[in-house]
């Protein structure tokens, strides 16, 4: 964080053109910078400390709490709430969990900010003794919220490193947070995934939207899809979408953005991506994949290399997988590629890729 910020993006150009140095006909675009600070519209804290001295943040070696209510990353709505936060849990007596004694209930808060304002609050519990309080006081706690926002309470009774468990009970009427990211309408459920740097995500779908519209295509998949970012801004008349997902809760949120603009032709399923490939008996004119961190599967990478599909758009979070994967896919040639800063003051980044099939 003491690198300027001009040289943080260079820094992650010349990774990525390290890292994919070994494809002589990829050119790269300008990158994408993104803002300094106050850029993370998501905050996962930690509450640990006392009822009456919480702290809201993370947990050092020992297990005990470091407060990040001032991290700088976070947007500044997202910190205006933790005063909300505290001051609820001092008056509805929520007792944070010991990690190292393994007590207590109140183990996390989960906040999502969208780009309307609105807000998504998250409480994570150890079991239901404070639910009724949480749930009671839920219009004093949204009179103090922004307008749209959505509250829930999600359970977590293992002792574990993870941030939230699988039963979520939405508190509010309103069971999304919606984005509206270039003028797409996109909806995020409590327990989907959603990009922690809105401007910079916007970007990326603009970028692919513009790489898709310049090929044309009939059919487009958009595999990896989560609630539909790339296949909502590549939707076009006379053009079949479909996103493949395997969170159920993610296509929901797709499907609801997908009847909010009237798309009849873009289509979401929950499934895993290779097996959807493998098990479809038809390929699409253009593909686009947007993997986790361990990229796609040699599966994937085989059927697409030997399928009818000409255009491939790949968004990857790990450079390091995405050359590997870019070897597989070897009938295509990797052609632009672009940085876009997803993740300022650390040493991650987004980057997007066009490739086209060779010619035969």
């Amino acid at each position: 964080m003491t690198v300027p910020y001009a040289r943080q993006l260079q820094s992650k150009v010349e990774d990525c053109q390290q890292l994919l140095s070994g494809f002589q006909s990829l050119e790269f675009l300008p990158p994408q910078a993104s803002n300094e600070q106050g850029f993370r519209n998501k905050a996962k804290m930690v509450i640990s400390g006392t009822t009456e001295q919480p702290t809201i943040g993370i947990l050092d070696a020992d297990g005990h709490g470091v407060d990040l209510r001032n991290c700088g990353v976070i947007a500044a709505p997202l910190r205006a709430v933790f005063p909300v936060i505290e001051q609820f849990i001092h008056d509805l007596k929520l007792i944070p969990y010991d990690v190292p004694k393994r007590k207590g209930e109140l183990k996390h808060v989960i906040l999502t900010l969208s780009d309307t304002g609105a807000v998504m609050v998250r409480w994570v519990l150890r079991t239901k003794k404070h639910f009724v309080a949480l749930r009671d006081s839920l219009p004093q706690f949204l009179e103090q919220l922004p307008r749209h926002s959505v509250v829930s309470v999600n359970f977590l009774p293992e002792h574990k490193a993870v941030l939230e468990g699988e039963e979520e009970i939405i508190l509010t009427r309103r069971s999304t947070l919606e984005f509206g990211l270039n003028g797409v309408p996109m909806h995020l459920r409590p327990q989907g995934f959603f990009q922690t740097n809105s401007e910079i995500a916007a970007a990326l779908y603009r970028q692919a939207r513009q790489w898709i519209n310049d090929a044309n295509p009939e059919s487009v998949w958009d595999l990896y899809s989560g609630v539909g970012g790339f296949a909502l801004h590549c939707a076009a008349e006379d053009r079949t979408v479909y996103g493949i997902e395997t969170s159920t809760e993610a296509v929901e949120a797709a499907k609801t953005s997908a009847q909010a603009m009237e798309l009849e032709d873009v289509h979401f399923k929950a499934q895993d991506a290779t097996e959807f490939a493998l098990n479809a008996g038809w390929a699409p004119d253009a593909v686009i994949v947007n993997p986790p961190r361990r990229g796609i599967s040699a599966q994937l990478a085989a059927w697409l290399n030997e399928s009818d599909v000409q255009h491939v758009i790949y968004s990857s979070c790990n450079a390091k997988s995405l050359a590997r994967d870019l070897e597989w896919l070897d009938n295509y040639t990797p052609q632009l590629a672009r940085v876009m800063d997803m993740f300022p003051q650390t040493s991650h980044y987004e980057v997007i890729v066009k490739l086209e099939r060779k010619a035969a």
